[in-house]
């Protein structure tokens, strides 16, 4: 679709009815990795299991995982892997009662030719075979060799994350002639297909219903590609996988709002941004491309904090009002059946990310007991 055909549709959507209903279950959780998948002890779960999270999501690095060229790929036993990181992570999860998504990402460089982890791999039965192993050990029926009983099983799977930005995914766009043409939706669709095959694949052969989310789209991007520093806009994106031909099961996206004034409930007029306040138009497109049936997963949200971050930061109390909010509007919304906060601790530099539900030092912020006492089920 055009530029002057998106902002047609935009107009449209912005006057259809809302959603009505409130959704059945939430699945309420948090993103975070420092303190969970990378912390040398478990307190990070232990302090999941106190706040009582449904699910913890956490990215699955190829590159990480299988440093060099697997001789078969879609078995898990191969050599070539390392999957101790996450079989621990399986582990203290399935004992505190914890589901997991994760989110396949990051190419390694045998993959690729060496371009970086935010490029394609340039065959993507790679990436395909790769996330039928990864499906296939955490199927709840694989047990490792010299291993008494099976790991824990995981069910819910993500591509990507943010593959609309930059950060995550290059090329966003390319020069044709005298323009920029975006790419990115196209080659994501492909990831996407990949991803969604190998999970299923593994599932078909363990029994296992499995559940492929794709697109974890940033809420910013550009409708006009210029070469510098390209993203696209997340309506634009979803359009272009649509045509690229990408499947999944459940489609997500995390909304943050543009800016720490503008509150989860407010709307923005711009084109460019999918906020939680406008989260219905990206809802009533999906129901255009995909039809009603398709859900949404909100795979990233939060405000930062000040103290610590005087410049991106509100206070404490607004945190966690902000918070409450958040969870109300997606608890209300038929569609929504996930939404993750992020972080759990604060990052160590102001340079990274200060929304934590509890400070630097381990002091519970305001929103900690909001979480705690979220409504279940």
């Amino acid at each position: 679709m055009g530029v002057f055909a998106l902002l047609a549709s935009l107009v449209v959507l912005a006057v259809a009815p809302g959603q009505a209903a409130a959704s059945n279950q939430l699945q309420a959780g948090l993103y975070d990795e420092a303190s969970t998948l990378f912390a040398s002890d478990t307190q990070g779960f232990d302090t999941l299991q106190e706040l009582g999270i449904d699910v913890l999501r956490l990215n699955l690095y190829w590159d990480r995982v299988a440093s060099t060229r697997p001789a078969n790929g879609a078995d898990p036993a191969d050599p070539a892997y390392d999957w101790s990181l996450y079989d621990r992570a399986v582990d203290l999860s399935k004992a505190r009662n914890i589901k997991l998504l994760l989110s396949i990402i990051a190419t390694p460089g045998w993959a690729n030719g060496g371009k970086g982890a935010k490029f394609a791999p340039t065959k993507m039965s790679d990436l395909q075979t790769f996330a039928r192993a990864a499906a296939t050990r955490y199927s709840g029926t694989y047990v490792p060799a010299g291993a008494a009983a099976a790991l824990g099983q995981v069910v819910w799977w993500g591509a990507w994350n943010e593959p609309n930005a930059p950060n995550f995914l290059q090329p966003q766009s390319r020069k044709v002639g005298n323009r920029y043409v975006f790419v990115s939706p196209g080659i994501y669709a492909k990831i996407c297909n990949a991803i969604y095959a190998g999970v299923h694949a593994a599932g078909a052969a363990n029994g296992v219903g499995e559940t492929v989310a794709c697109g974890a789209t940033n809420p910013r991007g550009k409708l006009r590609g210029n070469g510098n520093r390209d993203s696209v806009s997340p309506l634009l994106f979803l359009q272009g996988m649509k045509a690229a031909g990408a499947r999944f099961d459940v489609y997500s996206h995390q909304p943050y709002s543009p800016t720490r004034h503008l509150a989860p409930n407010e709307r923005t007029a711009s084109k460019t941004v999918i906020p939680l306040g406008n989260i219905n138009t990206l809802i009533r497109e999906l129901t255009r491309l995909y039809g009603r049936q398709m859900k949404l997963w909100i795979t990233e949200y939060g405000y930062q904090t000040n103290p610590p971050d005087p410049l991106f930061g509100v206070s404490w109390t607004t945190q966690a009002n902000y918070l409450r909010q958040a969870f109300a509007i997606a608890r209300k919304n038929p569609r929504i059946d996930m939404m993750l906060w992020f972080l759990l601790r604060d990052e160590p530099s102001l340079g990274g990310w200060q929304s934590g539900l509890l400070t630097r030092t381990g002091q519970k912020k305001p929103a900690f007991n909001v979480f705690r006492l979220l409504p279940r089920g």
